[in-house]
């Protein structure tokens, strides 16, 4: 199993569950720990018995609570691209991974925190979560995707507001505008939630699954979304999961999906 300084990495059936683990620090992303994250993501992508991951944060104060300001206030101009762009390297292949992530979150999701919430393919919240893009009062703005994630799922009305003002919202908000799937009420539900919405998609064809990721981010990536959507409805017709399933379907059992 992979150790990290700044991660907890482990894994129970088919699921990983990865852990931003600077609590002392609210979990704010460094560059270290964005480089864990890589890893652990790359990990991921290549382990045949993963097939999902619940992300999460450490302790019950923040998922995470930005980026490592300290870091952030030696950019420069040069320094400061090269920094934008590595997170959104990573995040990039934390949106496109062929497996579910869900992202539980636990407290303040704020700046690189929320970006990297955003990333995830869903995300579920405790009662006391907040969300918010505060850059702005830094001087700087998003440059882990933020400006266009927040963008693509709350619209750009609100997504300015989020933006221009640097304002965090409540978890009860962040359902209404579609940021956030699921809100709980405490620490132990969050976890109960992940774990039943998790096995509950993992009980379901995974390659139909890595199809939908590839689709749904079609959409927003310039691909032509349709013909992403055929090719992958005709790559899924000549899966063993597709036979599995519909003869499941009309025998009246459960399908036995083994992913190809």
């Amino acid at each position: 199993m992979l150790t990290f300084k700044n991660l907890l990495f482990e894994q129970t059936d088919d699921i990983a569950f990865i852990t931003l683990n600077r609590p002392d620090k609210l979990n704010a992303l460094n560059v270290a720990t964005i480089q864990e994250l890589n890893e652990a993501f790359m990990e991921v992508i290549s382990a045949s018995n993963i097939r999902g991951v619940i992300l999460s944060g450490a302790g019950d104060k923040a998922f995470a609570a930005g980026a490592d300001i300290e870091e952030v206030a030696k950019l420069n101009e040069v320094n400061g691209r090269k920094f934008a762009e590595n997170g959104q390297e990573v995040f990039a292949m934390i949106e496109s991974c062929n497996k579910p992530v869900l992202a539980a979150i636990n407290g303040y999701a704020l700046g690189g925190g929320c970006e990297l919430a955003l990333s995830c393919h869903m995300r579920i919240a405790t009662a006391s979560s907040r969300f918010g893009l505060p850059e702005v009062k830094l001087g700087i703005i998003p440059g882990y995707g933020g400006t266009q994630r927040l963008t693509q799922i709350v619209g750009k009305t609100k997504a300015y507001e989020m933006l221009l003002t640097g304002d965090d919202i409540p978890a009860t908000e962040a359902k209404q505008l579609g940021l956030v799937n699921y809100v709980v009420e405490d620490g132990d539900e969050l976890k109960k939630k992940s774990r039943e919405l998790m096995y509950r998609i993992l009980s379901r064809a995974p390659l139909a699954i890595a199809h939908i990721i590839d689709c749904v981010n079609a959409y927003y990536n310039g691909s032509n979304g349709y013909q992403t959507e055929a090719n992958s409805f005709a790559n899924c017709c000549k899966s063993d999961d597709f036979r599995e399933g519909t003869a499941a379907f009309l025998e009246k059992r459960k399908p036995q999906f083994k992913g190809n």
